[in-house]
């Protein structure tokens, strides 16, 4: 029922902590029956396809029925679509009986476009506003309360019970409202999965340092760079060719040049990276490629992608995950040696005796692209998810600039009431230039000070969007930096986030855009 998952929503937006997001689901799921929460689950999980439903679609009907000047105030205040026209829309008076998720799915994948609107408005008018807020989430997709899709498949596990690496491996085999799934949860038959080339759980690393490291004997572990692409699982199957994100989501469709050189049968584990020969581009040159449904032959001129090996799952109908890390590493070495070499290659092992002489490759790595080092322990099977004492990271320092808070813009669900998402610039010549965003890396204290700042120093609004008064200094701290003709500044950061505010610097002393640039790759000054 609607009231039931708009319930849910609320609850997992306002509930920071994973455990207790876990719970909620996990209830939902015991008090809801099918297909309800199968359809609540293909919600969470991003599965359920209604994309008919457009943010101008839903702009166009509250156009109809509120004053644009108020909508625009109230939109600038919630900073949330969805929510703005659920507390907004004037309904009718009465409250809709507490309707099926599956019904209401079911009418919007029924509709015609011509009737969408008016289906939409009608089922407004009989709601509650969290139940139009509910609705209006289920519709758009556009959830934002916290739950990644393998959390969701996570409660589902925690629910029936279940073993999480079991769900995943079959998932891509299942379909909303995922009956069989629940069925299996409730005590019924494990679902025998009829897709091929299925995506296996992967194994996760966990960050260390070099205090750590002191701890444990260099002789056990192996160790190779960390690059700066995004880990995806190679998998052919009985000649059905796919290639996942670590998460589980198929991004066959942006990368055909890699299908095409999977002429094998098994499962790689590597990172997906744009290569020009030898050289390994910016992550930013991977990013122009990823989120396509098709991709042109002058990107994947341009473009070009290889996958760079380093663990191997499965290998000509034998099971290799239970083996210890040295003996896959053989056996991936041979798998390897029979590919196209422009698509598929090895990633190099790294030769140490102690932590000292890896620390000295990590400070210095031969690739402005490398963000560190994995290192491996020679006996570890290949163990789904995040296990200690096998896999590390040892990520390089953050890059740093302090600069100036430039825009804000308020939060999505439990930070909505907040003004959460920044940008900042740095000095050229006398002007602020915009470089970037950060949403993350400040305690809620912090927030709530920025937040403070945002609201007493607003100078312009643009929509939702409040410009502010340029003295607020920021750290902020990033992974790497590429060239970005979108971008005024010209550059991109790599996972901004806010360090520190720099309350004790006034904005004439925030770096230049010059100090910025002096970072960028050599290979691309």
């Amino acid at each position: 029922m609607i009231g039931g998952f708009a319930d849910l929503l609320e609850r997992l937006a306002f509930t920071p902590r994973r455990g207790l997001k876990l719970a909620h689901l996990a209830g939902y799921f015991r008090a809801t029956p099918d297909p309800d929460r199968g359809f609540a689950l293909a919600a969470l999980t991003g599965d359920l396809d209604l994309r008919a439903v457009t943010p101008s679609l839903l702009r166009g009907l509250v156009a109809g029925r509120v004053d644009a000047e108020l909508f625009a105030l109230s939109y600038d205040f919630v900073g949330d679509l969805a929510e703005t026209i659920a507390l907004i829309w004037p309904g009718i008076g009465g409250v809709d009986d507490d309707v099926a998720l599956s019904d209401l799915v079911a009418q919007l994948q029924g509709a015609g476009k011509a009737e969408l609107p008016g289906l939409i408005a009608a089922r407004l008018d009989r709601m509650s506003p969290s139940q139009r807020y509910a609705y209006l989430k289920l519709a758009t997709g556009g959830l934002r309360v916290g739950v990644s899709a393998r959390l969701a498949r996570q409660a589902v596990a925690d629910f029936g019970a279940l073993d999480l690496a079991e769900i995943e491996e079959i998932w891509h085999g299942l379909a909303p409202p995922y009956l069989n799934l629940f069925a299996w949860a409730t005590g019924g038959q494990k679902p025998v999965s009829a897709a091929r080339a299925p995506f296996r759980p992967v194994m996760l690393s966990t960050p260390t340092d070099a205090e750590a490291l002191a701890a444990l004997d260099p002789a056990d572990f192996i160790a190779e760079w960390k690059w700066d692409g995004i880990r995806v699982q190679a998998v052919s199957d009985g000649g059905t060719r796919r290639l996942y994100s670590r998460t589980g989501d198929d991004i066959s469709a942006a990368f055909p040049d890699i299908l095409e050189a999977m002429a094998f049968d098994g499962v790689l584990d590597g990172e997906l990276l744009v290569r020009r020969g030898a050289q390994v581009a910016p992550f930013g040159e991977l990013q122009t490629r990823l989120g396509r449904k098709k991709v042109g032959a002058k990107l994947l001129h341009s473009h070009p992608a290889g996958l760079r090996a380093y663990d191997l799952l499965l290998w000509e109908g034998r099971d290799w995950r239970s083996a210890p890390f040295a003996q896959r590493r053989t056996a991936l070495e041979q798998a390897v040696a029979g590919l196209d070499a422009a698509r598929i290659d090895l990633s190099p092992l790294l030769p140490f005796t102690d932590w000292d002489t890896l620390a000295a490759l990590r400070a210095a790595p031969p690739e402005t692209v490398i963000e560190g080092l994995m290192i491996k322990h020679r006996a570890s099977p290949y163990l789904a998810g995040r296990i200690r004492g096998h896999w590390f990271k040892w990520k390089r320092d953050p890059m740093r600039v302090d600069a100036v808070l430039l825009y804000a813009q308020r939060g999505h669900g439990k930070r909505s009431g907040y003004y959460s998402d920044f940008t900042f610039g740095l000095w050229d010549g006398d002007a602020l230039v915009p470089v970037g965003k950060a949403y993350f890396g400040f305690t809620d204290a912090e927030l709530k000070a920025l937040d403070r700042f945002v609201r007493d120093n607003t100078v312009e609004r643009f929509g939702p969007v409040r410009a502010v008064r340029p003295e607020k200094v920021v750290e902020v701290a990033f992974e790497g930096l590429n060239r970005s003709p979108r971008h005024k500044s010209g550059v991109a950061m790599r996972f901004p986030r806010i360090a520190r505010i720099r309350d004790d610097k006034p904005a004439s002393e925030a770096d230049r855009l010059a100090t910025l640039l002096e970072m960028l790759p050599e290979v691309e000054g």
